[in-house]
Formats: structure tokens, sequence, C-alpha cells
């Protein structure tokens, strides 16, 4: 089962959006609408209601009168908070219903117009977020809501920014132009990434980039895309992860790389990470494990151990590297990672080894393999930097 989490902005789109992936075979849960089923007329989120503020947020009919309510919470704080105590609690528990009856193979996509605000974009495999300019949002807003323009830049402003959308998107769709562009979009992302991220995650199996080696040049969004998948991984471990750190080439700002982010979670015992319970939850978040990585090369004669999964989703595959911290392999990551970023002699050099090997025509199996004479060679030299930098790892 894949979990996505949809949202955008009043006037953005983002209903269309939710549609089109119904049409093209999505379960689509939509947060406004059990918001509203919760509280229908015979419900006992209702009676709740109606107990807390009276009968003056009912209609004749006994259904709830919204614009009355609204009024009460719109301005007192502990009011809204009681509204929520009633009703978060019964759509969360409408959602968890439905997502239990979806079957293995579903695409769930949630309509959650909140879910920036509330910061749920780890609890799902992808976040979804339908873009548009301010400008084109107030001109809907005024055309099919029949709003003001200063009603419609109000509302606006009171949700969350393009910036903290776009912090929590893994999939921007911007939608200031027709229609029928949003929903090419839609049915692109469908096809090339949520098909192929569904049967990754049902049949256990990491996404690969082709074996033929490809060095991209340095991506500024590399440490925001890494940050979500960072996240989703502590959500999975809980308290089993002591740190979680963005680690290897995509870490290091002006680097060129492989497009494959590098994350370590670093574990108090690779007992912990072996647990049965955790790797179902890293597998069923889409991290599962792969057995054919047992170590790192050491530095010292002695295989450093560690445990290896990697991401399901064809779109931004990530390598997940659990080590024991405190351990070598550990601290070589992490301390290799921070001479790069503060040595840039050392960051032109690696960048030089880099295409030099990949214009022999390396593939990515043996590129890491080329790699490790020219990491035995500088071993000295960064912890000599060490030394005199008095470096120490940081809390992940």
């Amino acid at each position: 089962m894949l979990r996505i989490g949809l949202s955008g902005g009043i006037g953005s789109g983002k209903s269309t959006a939710s549609q089109r992936f119904s049409d093209l075979g999505a379960i689509l849960i939509d947060a406004d609408q059990l918001a509203r089923e919760v509280v229908a007329v015979g419900s006992d989120g209702l009676a709740a209601i109606s107990t807390r503020f009276g009968e003056q947020v009912l209609e004749e009919d006994g259904a709830l009168n919204r614009a009355a309510l609204g009024s009460l919470v719109f301005s007192d704080r502990q009011a809204r908070r009681d509204l929520e105590e009633i009703t978060h609690p019964r759509i969360a528990a409408r959602t968890a219903e439905l997502l239990e009856a979806a079957p293995d193979e579903a695409i769930i996509v949630h309509d959650v117009p909140l879910l920036v605000e509330k910061h749920y974009g780890p609890g799902y495999h992808l976040v979804v977020v339908v873009g548009a300019d301010e400008e084109t949002r107030v001109k809907r807003l005024r055309q099919t809501r029949g709003m003001t323009e200063a009603d419609a830049r109000s509302r606006i402003a009171a949700q969350a920014t393009d910036e903290q959308r776009r912090a929590a998107a893994d999939v921007w769709l911007r939608n200031d132009g027709p229609k029928d562009e949003l929903l090419a979009a839609v049915d692109d992302l469908w096809e090339s990434r949520l098909v192929p991220f569904e049967e990754n995650v049902r049949a256990g199996t990491r996404s690969r980039r082709p074996e033929q080696l490809t060095l991209a040049e340095p991506d500024p969004t590399w440490p925001a895309q890494a940050a979500r998948v960072a996240e989703r991984l502590r959500l999975a471990f809980g308290e089993l992860a002591l740190t979680v750190d963005h680690v290897g080439s995509t870490a290091v700002p002006g680097l060129i790389a492989k497009d494959v982010i590098d994350l370590q979670v670093g574990v108090r015992s690779l007992t912990d990470a072996d647990d049965g319970t955790l790797l179902a939850r890293l597998a069923a978040a889409g991290f599962p494990r792969s057995e054919a990585v047992a170590h790192d090369s050491s530095k010292d004669g002695v295989p450093w151990p560690k445990r290896f999964h990697g991401s399901c989703d064809p779109g931004r595959p990530a390598h997940v590297h659990v080590r024991e911290v405190g351990s070598p392999g550990w601290r070589w990551a992490l301390m290799f990672r921070d001479w790069m970023r503060a040595v840039p002699e050392a960051r032109e050099e690696y960048a030089a080894e880099k295409r030099r090997i990949a214009a022999g025509g390396a593939t990515v199996g043996e590129y890491a393999d080329a790699k490790e004479p020219w990491f035995d060679a500088v071993h000295a030299r960064v912890e000599e930097w060490v030394r005199v930098s008095g470096w120490e790892p940081a809390s992940g």
C-alpha cells in the first residue's frame, strides 16, 4: 500500500488533482469530507458539539450551523481546541477504518488541506502539493466562489506560505496554466512514479539508478530532499534512532555526486536494528532491508559492520546506512563529510577523482570499489584535520 499526502492552498486547484487521482484508480480519502461526516445529523460528534457549545450551533432541522459554530471558535482559542478535541479523534478513527479496508495494492491519496500546517508529511510515503501564484489564486476565488479580493487575500494569508509548502513537498504540481496541463502532470506522476513506487513497497524492492554511472552537478535541493527522507526514517525508527544524518556527497555543497541521497541512522546496537517489528515498519514505510550490504570497507583492517536499507521511491533513490553510534564507520561517515565541507582543496581533489573514474566508463558498482584506494590514501589527512580542528560529531 502506498500512502500519498495531497495538499495545496485555497484556490490552487487541489480538488482538480484529487479527482484526477481518483479517476486513475487511487482510493481518495478527503479530510474535509470526513470532517463533515463525523458531525452529520445523528452522529455522536454532533451530539458532543451540541453539548459543548449549545443548541445555538444547530439548524432548525438539527444539522450543524457551521457559520454559528465558526463565529464562536474563530477568536476563542480554547473553544477551538475543544472543537478539535471532539472532531480530530473521530476523523482519525474514520481515516484508520478506510485505510484498514483498503487492499494491499492500493494507492491511497489523502487530501488534507492542513497537511503542511499540522506537519503530517513524515507519515506519508510521498507528499504532493498543488501550487499556483497568489494572483492566479485570487482570480479563481473571485470567479468560482464569489469572494472579494480582500477576502481572498485574507484567506490565502491565513494559510501556510508557498515557501513552507515547498519545504514539505516531494512533488510540486504547478497549476498556473490551463486545467489540461495539471491533469497531464498528474497522469505522468501516476504512471512514472506512483505505480512503480507502490509495486516496490509491496514487493520489498528498493529503487535503483541505472548501472551505467552518471555524475550529477550539485543540486541545491539535495539537503531539503534528505531532510524529508530523514523525517520519515525518524518516524519509522522511533526511539531506536539516536541520530539521523545526511551524509555522502549530496551532503556536501558544491560537490558532484550520483543523484542518490545517503543517510546514516545511528543506533545503540545493531541488535536493535535487527528487530523484526522495526524491519516490518521500515518495509511498510518504503525502506526495505538489503542483505547484500553488511559492512563498510574499513581503515583498520577489520570490516565495519552496518545494516543497509534502500528507498522504494523511483523518483528519489536513497541509501540508509544503519551503524552503531560511536563506531568507526559511524564516525568516518560524519568526519569525512565535514572535512569535505570545510576544506575546499579536498573537495576539489575528490571531485577530480570522481571524474577520473567516471571517464573510464565504470559502472556504479565499479565506481564504489574504485574510490576505496583514494579513501585509504586520505584517511591520515582527515584524522589530522580532526586533531587540528578539534572536530567532534554533532548530534544528528
